[in-house]
């Protein structure tokens, strides 16, 4: 369907789509407060009350407005975390990486290993991955990198802590357990420094998977309407190191999305996120949302 087509069909059939087309064309014309006030009604299907917050998704867009700390912006820095990260709890948990630069042009593929993952700083998600240095195609990395570098992410969904991160090209070791199993994302809810839930996820599948469990991994009924993977995920190794490491992680901030790798017997660290999809994404039923908003203590 071209894109005239697919306009004509949302102005006739489906209004909230072509409002919330309307919302991002003119995204910046609005404050921050206004602009989360629209989207969150649009997308969630009741109104933001930031005056007394009380589900999840309010309290993340609260404090999206509300609690904004300088070194949240380093957190959510690609580059920078790794030193902040590597500071609390040691740098043997964060992946190696091989360069930072500020443009395609300064890349030195030379001083790559065979094998690396090309990341943006100021993303929020994606990776380029190179499995063979002598078949990567430089003119789709370009491309990739043409696409991202000039996009602030902030503007999307007002994500505070992205605003001013300075744009970087990373190079970073490759995760790969040599299985050739796709790479398993352990993403621990922390709140005010306790690890409470964590849901796991299978990075880059074409398919989103949330499997959550409590802190003694067993299954918990909580969702945003995808399908739970089967079979269930196993137990990883390094689950006990990632519970405790996330503890760490997250002390002194209200909620966190703190998330970990396992690749070949070792834990590593992947990234902060502070407003897990973006406090933008329905529970299966408004009173999940409710109950898991007591968690967050403003």
């Amino acid at each position: 369907m071209s894109k005239i087509k697919k306009l004509i069909h949302c102005i006739f059939h489906d209004r909230s789509r072509i409002r919330m087309y309307m919302l991002y064309k003119f995204s910046r014309l609005y404050s921050d407060e206004k602009f989360l006030k629209k989207l969150f009604k649009l997308r969630m299907g009741y109104e933001l009350h930031l005056d007394n917050p009380q589900t999840f998704n309010e309290k993340l867009n609260w404090l999206k407005l509300y609690n904004r700390k300088p070194e949240y912006t380093t957190m959510a820095d690609k580059f920078l975390v790794k030193d902040y990260v590597a500071g609390i709890i040691g740098k043997e948990y964060v992946v190696p990486c091989y360069g930072n630069w500020n443009s395609y042009e300064d890349i030195d593929f030379d001083t790559l290993p065979e094998r690396f993952a090309i990341k943006m700083t100021h993303n929020s998600s994606g990776a380029f991955l190179c499995k063979d240095k002598a078949l990567l195609d430089k003119t789709k990395l370009k491309k990739y990198i043409d696409k991202h570098f000039h996009k602030n992410y902030f503007w999307h969904l007002r994500e505070w802590p992205y605003k001013d991160i300075k744009p970087q090209i990373i190079a970073e070791e490759l995760l790969d357990d040599n299985t050739g199993q796709v790479l398993r994302d352990y993403k621990f809810w922390c709140f005010n420094g306790v690890p409470t839930y964590m849901y796991c996820t299978v990075k880059g599948a074409a398919v989103v998977y949330e499997n959550f469990y409590d802190m003694d991994f067993k299954l918990v009924d909580i969702g945003h309407g995808f399908s739970r993977h089967q079979p269930e995920f196993e137990k990883p190794n390094g689950f006990e190191t990632m519970k405790g490491l996330a503890k760490r992680l997250s002390q002194g901030i209200p909620f966190v999305r703190v998330d970990f790798y396992e690749v070949n017997g070792n834990v590593y660290f992947g990234e902060y996120t502070f407003y897990d999809w973006g406090g933008m994404k329905p529970f299966v039923s408004y009173n999940q949302d409710l109950e898991l908003g007591k968690l967050i203590d403003l």
